[in-house]
């Protein structure tokens, strides 16, 4: 018998600790096994994904090169299991999700659900900014400061982890708004409070940008500015979600008695 996906459980559906362990190590199965053939397809494509890293580089800027005898495989199977990450990604969040939502009611999986979504979203365009952007600034600049002095060569393994942490840290920096309106949703802060304390919060995430990863201050202030639009779109955004969450939880008014 073909072997079944784990099933997913109602809200308040009563299991027992030896169900729920056995569900979750399914889907500790259906993830992992996600994420190994998330890697088998990558590395079939690893070619054309190290030929899309290699793009923001200087044109005057020779291939990264290796130095060792196993640093090409290893540099490939390495990029290979991050791209296989990100292709399993959907499924894995999925899993977690469908092993947790069983604990909120639906309105609670409807709010989360679209919070997940809007996060994916804006993943996507943080990933997008930084390769079009933050990087190619980041390795210009990096690449020809000093250059007079040195015979810079890019070595493979360091430039794409370097290339690699920096499209994470900019995607992580565009999960801002996801943060503050789950602050504002439990009544943590509120959009009123937010604009009081803008100029503090400014600070907060100047701070924020300088503890991301990033060796040169130019990342640093490239990755400052959309911190400070997505802070700042997220205080009204906040007060738009407030009025909604206070206009549904309102008693109806007129109802028959």
């Amino acid at each position: 018998m073909a072997p079944r996906l784990p099933r997913r459980l109602g809200h308040e559906e009563v299991a027992g600790l030896v169900d729920h362990l056995g569900e979750l190590r399914a889907r500790i199965a259906v993830s992992a096994l996600a994420l190994l053939t998330g890697t088998i397809v990558a590395y079939i494509f690893h070619a054309q994904i190290i030929e899309w890293l290699n793009a923001p580089l200087p044109a005057s800027a020779p291939e990264p090169v290796t130095l060792g005898v196993t640093e090409p495989f290893m540099t490939s199977l390495k990029i290979s299991i991050y791209a296989g990450f990100v292709l399993a990604l959907p499924l894995i969040l999925w899993q977690f999700w469908s092993f947790l939502a069983p604990a909120l009611d639906k309105s609670a999986q409807r709010a989360v659900g679209a919070l997940v979504a809007f996060g994916a979203v804006l993943l996507v365009l943080g990933i997008g900014f930084g390769y079009s952007v933050a990087l190619p600034a980041a390795i210009h600049f990096l690449t020809g400061f000093d250059s007079e002095l040195y015979n810079i060569e890019i070595r493979a393994s360091s430039y794409y982890s370097f290339a690699i942490l920096t499209l994470l840290s900019v995607g992580l920096v565009f999960q801002l708004p996801i943060f503050i309106i789950g602050l504002v949703r439990l009544g943590i802060t509120s959009s009123a409070r937010l604009r009081k304390n803008r100029r503090l919060g400014y600070v907060i995430v100047t701070a924020l940008a300088v503890l991301l990863p990033g060796v040169d201050p130019l990342t640093t202030a490239i990755e400052l500015v959309p911190l400070l639009i997505l802070f700042e779109g997220s205080i009204w955004l906040s007060a738009l979600l407030e009025r909604r969450w206070n206009a549904s939880s309102q008693p109806a008014v007129g109802s028959a008695s």
